[in-house]
């Protein structure tokens, strides 16, 4: 008869674990193990030694694991406390935990693995064909038509899917890349039981899939798919700390109006997050009610039964498909790089395969996500939530903590600490000021290393001053019997203590510059914001200290593309000309083995060859000659006149964008014409007012490039006052540009180009939103065909018609191609 120890552990992992076990003297390790198809383990790996009652386990090596094994050197297998609690953990994921004797002659299961059944593999063929000429599409609509491109996109991430790869896809703006991703992502998750994430740059593209895309992608496969948004959790308000905001004393009364408001809808609503308010909170009242991770009590807190993240949380744990945002995922990420493993729940519930739509701005958002800062604001959060007089009363946690704790005597020390710390944080904004001088940016480098001492000595001091201060809100918070531990004033005060430590650590990073040549340590000069409805501000300048990471490649291969099975990258801008090679190398897929990437472009099927016109002036003077702001703003008031409007005029500079804008208004808005200006109003309304009034014109900067949908009559003319380089003094952009130096490579053909090319293409893509669109894109920036490398740009571009001409010609074209 074969023992029950035979049956679930092969011969040579049984000998394996025998000698691990004797080599670590009898005392107890930790193996994780892998199933053949019958559920006996046939391959175990060491994961952690202990002593003769415990072992430690270590997450990042579990992951992959179907089954956790340890020994009891006792020979009792009955499970201990902390036995059932990880037992319960991994089971969530299907791992499966036994205990054996020190002989193997016996094993205890505490949880059975859960068998992986082989995959279902995704019929490439049948996708397509549900947006074939025969498909449910088609014969719901009476005016389909068949773009072949998509059906290939549909084929090449459907192989993705299957082959486990990493799928580079350009498809040009009209293959309808949501449905060519969604048939397989939402195919593959429900038959594999298997979760897949997508993830968008946008949060109107991830409305759009949730409120259109994935009902109608459902429709096609004829089988429901549980879908779920998922928004960070700041976009959701604490009905916690929303409570302990309204009891505050020291409040402004349109602020105590405001949470009012906001406690009245939070009753009401089913949803929790910002954007259901039917008014727009200001962001000094949201970040005192939202929901924050460090401040999160989780199981402990009164109100975890009406809680919206737990919820929302609730929901995506049975999600086949979750739809997140960049961001989002980044922090998934990072959490799992940071000890979560990839088989639990860390932000995200657990998952092996990502879609990334818009994935031109993968490294920006990596880059974005993985920066840290600190300011005067940020700093003066976290001392305030301790400590803070206003309108004549005193407020704060320390007037509590010092009722709770039995270190109450250290209050006072607390008090004079914060005051040392505004004082040094005083010294540090006057240093890093006078670093800045004029200019809007500074990077600390072995050029500025001479002039930095006064910057870094005052950083020093405000590092220990933070860390004292540390010290005794610590001893004061030690002093607090247990069972007051779970009160919200030492929970909050805890979590600023966090907060302040981490200013402390940044500070540090900071003095450690040249030991940490992976990030880009700079300061950048902004101006105080007034109080919305309080006037304008007093026009003084205020720093932010930030670090960012030199290179998110690294990073992005770490913990995107080595751990998850599946990697669907897809956007209408990755290549520079006919090339993926920037991209790549950009976001991290150039560090891997070729044969696990697959990459294709997808042509998009709009008629840019008849429908669009590029027009180039071909005399006038070039962006950095003398004249060219008044060539521009007469340019435009022209090219405005011979469109009659319908337009989005695009900028590199906001200086330059309100020039022009003034000069347009000047003469255009008496005419009728109706000039809208970024910063006039709230994005998304904006917008709504651009594509209403169809005459109307915007001028633009920065997040409009992209993401802007204007399909029709509203948008016929898209005019590009410069080529979208960014200005050489950037920071991150001169460190990057450094690195490549070293390394033999040319900054300019190497990143500064291509980078300029893909936001390029993506402003120009503006234009073009359905097949039936029509215009012109005018480019004011004579570099497009008087320089070499301006060749790089026109190839970048699908073909259409041009004219390089004079500006006279130029207007009677552009005339003509939007009114033929």
């Amino acid at each position: 008869m074969v023992s029950d120890i035979e049956t679930r552990f092969s011969r040579d992992v049984r000998d394996r674990m025998l000698e691990a076990i004797r080599s670590s003297g009898g005392n107890e390790v930790f193996f994780a193990g892998t199933l053949d198809g019958s559920g006996t383990v046939t391959d175990i790996s060491i994961i952690a030694r202990g002593h003769s009652s415990a072992v430690p386990i270590v997450p990042p090596a579990l992951d992959g694991a179907e089954v956790l094994v340890h020994n009891h050197p006792s020979g009792g297998l009955t499970p201990s406390e902390a036995d059932l609690s990880i037992a319960a953990r991994y089971a969530e994921s299907g791992v499966g935990f036994y205990i054996v004797d020190n002989e193997l002659t016996d094993v205890y299961a505490v949880v059975e693995p859960v068998l992986r059944s082989e995959k279902v593999p995704l019929d490439g063929d049948y996708l397509a064909g549900l947006l074939d000429e025969t498909g449910p599409l088609a014969l719901s609509s009476e005016n389909y038509e068949v773009r072949p491109t998509q059906l290939a996109l549909c084929e090449s991430i459907s192989r993705a899917f299957n082959t486990g790869s990493i799928g580079v896809f350009e498809a040009g703006t009209g293959v309808g890349k949501s449905f060519a991703y969604l048939l397989p992502a939402m195919t593959w998750a429900v038959d594999n039981k298997d979760r897949v994430v997508v993830s968008t740059g946008t949060i109107n593209l991830q409305q759009q899939l949730i409120e259109r895309d994935i009902p109608m992608a459902q429709g096609m496969l004829g089988k429901p798919v549980k879908a779920v948004l998922i928004k960070g959790r700041q976009n959701y308000v604490c009905r916690r700390r929303l409570s302990e905001a309204l009891r505050e004393r020291d409040l402004f009364d349109d602020e105590l109006e405001e949470l009012a408001r906001i406690s009245e809808w939070a009753d009401a609503t089913g949803d929790g997050s910002r954007s259901d308010i039917p008014f727009m909170p200001k962001d000094a009242v949201w970040s005192r009610i939202c929901s924050e991770s460090d401040a999160c009590m989780g199981m402990r807190c009164s109100f975890r039964d009406g809680c919206f993240v737990m919820r929302v949380r609730k929901e995506a744990a049975s999600a086949s498909l979750l739809v997140v945002n960049h961001h989002l995922l980044f922090a998934d990420l990072e959490a799992r790089m940071m000890g979560a493993g990839y088989d639990d729940t860390a932000v995200l519930p657990p998952f092996h395969h990502i879609v990334f739509d818009e994935a031109h701005a993968m490294e920006s958002a990596a880059t974005s996500f993985f920066s840290e800062y600190f300011t005067r604001f940020r700093l003066a959060k976290q001392l305030n939530v301790l400590h803070r007089v206003r309108r004549g009363s005193v407020a704060g946690h320390l007037i509590a903590l010092e009722r709770l704790s039995s270190s109450s005597g250290e209050i006072g020390n607390a008090l004079a600490a914060i005051s040392a710390v505004k004082d040094a944080y005083a010294a540090v904004e006057e240093a890093a000021l006078n670093s800045l001088g004029g200019d809007f940016s500074w990077r600390l480098s072995h050029a500025t290393r001479a002039s930095a001492g006064p910057l870094l000595g005052s950083l020093s001091t405000l590092r220990g001053k933070l860390s004292e201060l540390a010290g005794i809100v610590r001893d004061v918070l030690e002093g607090i019997a247990e069972e007051d531990q779970d009160d919200t004033v030492v929970w909050e005060s805890k979590f600023a203590l966090r907060r302040l430590e981490f200013i402390g650590t940044l500070a540090l990073h900071f003095l450690e510059w040249e030991e940490r040549p992976e990030s880009v340590f700079w300061l950048e000069r902004l101006r105080i914001p007034s109080r919305a409805g309080k006037g304008a501000g007093d026009g003084s300048w205020y720093p932010r200290f930030v670090q960012t990471p030199l290179s998110v490649a690294p990073m992005m291969k770490e913990g995107v593309f080595d751990p998850f099975r599946t990697v669907v990258c897809v956007s209408a801008t990755l290549r520079i000309a006919n090339s993926f090679d920037y991209w790549m190398r950009r976001a991290g897929v150039s560090l891997l083995e070729r044969e696990r990437v697959i990459s294709g472009v997808y042509d998009s099927p709009f008629p840019y060859k008849t429908n669009v016109l590029l027009a180039v002036p071909d005399s006038g003077p070039l962006p950095d000659e003398q004249g060219y702001q008044d060539f521009m703003d007469g340019a435009i008031v022209s090219l405005l006149g011979a469109s009659g409007g319908h337009a989005l005029v695009l900028f590199t500079s906001y200086d330059s964008l309100k020039a022009s804008c003034a000069r347009s208004r000047a003469e255009l808005s008496p005419l009728g014409m109706t000039i809208l200006m970024q910063g006039d109003d709230d994005r998304t309304r904006l917008l709504e007012t651009f594509r209403s009034d169809q005459s109307s014109v915007l001028f633009a900067t920065d997040s409009f490039w992209e993401g802007i949908d204007a399909p029709g009559d509203a948008l016929l003319h898209v005019i590009i006052a410069k080529l979208p380089f960014r200005v050489p003094n950037d920071p991150v952009l001169s460190a990057r540009a450094e690195a490549i130096e070293l390394e033999g490579g040319n900054p300019f053909m190497d990143l500064s180009l291509p980078e300029a090319v893909i936001r390029f293409r993506q402003g120009f893509g503006r234009l073009m939103r359905r097949k039936t669109d029509r215009g012109a894109v005018t480019v004011l920036d004579r570099r497009i065909v008087a320089k070499r490398y301006g060749r790089v740009f026109i190839d970048s571009l699908p073909e259409t018609a041009r004219c390089v001409a004079p500006l006279p010609e130029l207007l009677i074209r552009v005339e003509r191609c939007v009114y033929p």
